[in-house]
């Protein structure tokens, strides 16, 4: 048996501390707040409840494997899993909507021949068709599998470059054949597999917005992203994502993981060079192996931990988005037929484009998602509804100061007439409202200027993120900048890969 303290109980903090219980291992779990959980965070306020973070699950199957392993309850006994069905609504700036079902390629194919006319549907088939291409060369080596010893030592940044894109590219011809080759970016893929199609380009854009990959800098790869949701479904828990942090938590206790809320870690204790323990106000906490599910750029910028030969400053933030969200709570019913998910696309996807790497001021009207649950645990009663408007934003706090008087406001008014512009006809019912900018992230999960948390691609234009297991024997890294990336799946990943590399007591 070891002792292992785990350094965060965000969602990948809670996964690993689960199964190495269930493999016999003593855990204990310092959380720096007040609660568990991490970015899968809520709100609640005069009976209405949102989620602060992801609102959807996508690959549930994670989580699943999670119940399993960890106790003979599968996951539909812990929590309410359902289908978001249709999967979203689309509304584009001029004036075109389409509605995509859940997990069916050919609905989707049929809606968009419907929407943007015959032949669209075959286009963006042949692009996902390409993704399930990527899915199946990376999802073994990027998500499920441990990272190689033989990608090299990491650069000063943190990571290693991949400079092999499975993006099936068309073999270039004529003249093009003579100038060297430049890997396709998601932006190449919508310009020269769907005709640059407005609607197209934007459908394939959106999820990787979500990830904070822009379509102009995202590798071909990225049209993994809207194949997995389009081919396995996307899904939610009722009473909000909130729930599933619940139930994974309780499968901690019923464990016996102890859990130290309110304690920060100072320092991870290196001795004899081996990770030994972790440093707390309160005072030594000795262990034989240390698991950190905190920002890893976070863990080794502040000093909480050394990266041998990376001093402490090389491990600044990239410059990625984050996320600004707008909590609403309605007067009035829900309106019959509304779409759980609806997307606001942007007047002007460059103008976006050019917000996000802060080459110009933030966009007026951005990509907007807006998740409208039919669940009455998240309202007073029928008579009310609760929303979520959320848009990817700059994070950076030296290029736009969240904290400034009247900022947030000011930008969670242009997001309401936006998506009021596109006919949803929120404003009027708002009884009142909670803004939330990166800054709140950053604040609440110690992510570096709280950014998003982004998924592993393959591509040129991607890096990989740090290994699961750190230069530091007995350290561990876990979470959404530890391989393999960002986003509830993900993290599950990364928890079960470590869980593996450590094995039973």
């Amino acid at each position: 048996m070891a002792k292992i303290v785990v350094i965060g109980a965000g969602m990948s903090g809670l996964a690993a501390a689960s199964r190495l219980a269930t493999l016999g291992h003593r855990v204990t779990v310092c959380e720096a707040g007040g609660t568990y959980g991490g970015m899968v965070g809520r709100y609640e306020r005069d009976g209405f409840a949102f989620d602060t973070g992801p609102g959807l699950l996508s690959l549930p199957a994670v989580y699943r494997d999670l119940a399993l392993k960890t106790g003979k309850e599968p996951l539909e006994q812990l929590v309410e899993l359902a289908p978001v069905d249709p999967e979203s609504r689309h509304l584009f700036p001029d004036g075109t909507a389409v509605t995509l079902p859940n997990a069916s390629r050919g609905g989707v194919s049929q809606a968009l021949d419907a929407a943007f006319g015959a032949g669209s549907g075959a286009r963006w088939s042949e692009v996902m068709n390409h993704g399930r291409t990527v899915w199946e060369a990376t999802r073994r080596p990027l998500l499920e599998e441990a990272l190689p010893a033989d990608l090299g030592v990491l650069s000063p940044a943190g990571r290693a470059r991949v400079d092999t894109d499975p993006y099936p590219v068309p073999p270039r011809t004529g003249l093009a054949r003579l100038r060297r080759p430049r890997p396709w970016s998601l932006a190449d893929v919508a310009r020269r597999q769907l005709g640059g199609h407005p609607g197209l380009t934007a459908l394939l854009g959106e999820p990787a917005l979500r990830y904070g990959l822009l379509p102009g800098q995202a590798p071909a790869g990225a049209a993994v992203l809207p194949y997995m949701e389009q081919s396995f479904g996307v899904w939610y828990v009722r009473g909000g994502l909130r729930a599933l942090a619940d139930a994974v938590y309780r499968r901690c206790e019923l464990r016996g993981v102890e859990f130290r809320f309110d304690t920060p870690v100072t320092r991870v204790v290196v001795e004899n060079g081996r990770a030994c323990g972790v440093g707390t106000a309160d005072g030594r906490i000795d262990a034989d192996l240390v698991i950190s599910a905190m920002d890893t750029r976070a863990l080794f910028h502040h000093g909480i931990a050394e990266w041998p030969g990376v001093p402490a400053e090389d491990w600044e933030p990239f410059e990625v988005p984050g996320r600004f969200s707008v909590l609403l709570a309605l007067r009035g019913p829900r309106p019959e037929g509304t779409a759980h998910r609806t997307v606001v696309h942007a007047v002007d996807p460059a103008a976006e484009e050019n917000a996000l790497t802060l080459s110009a001021p933030l966009c007026e009207r951005p990509t907007v998602q807006v998740l409208r649950p039919d669940d009455p645990a998240l309202r007073p009663d029928d008579a009310h509804e609760s929303v979520v408007l959320t848009a990817t934003v700059p994070a950076q706090e030296e290029d736009v100061d969240w904290t400034a008087p009247g900022v947030a406001d000011r930008y969670a008014d242009r997001l309401l007439a936006h998506v009021d512009a596109a006919g949803l006809g929120l404003r009027e019912r708002v009884l009142w409202r909670v803004v939330r900018t990166p800054e709140d992230t950053r604040r609440e999960t110690g992510a570096l200027f709280g950014s998003v948390a982004r998924p592993v691609l393959a591509g040129s234009y991607a890096g990989l993120h740090a290994a699961n297991a750190s230069p530091v024997p007995g350290l561990y890294l876990v979470g959404g900048n530890a391989h393999p990336g960002g986003g509830l799946a993900r993290v599950g990943m990364s928890a079960c890969i470590t869980a593996g590399l450590i094995g039973p007591a």
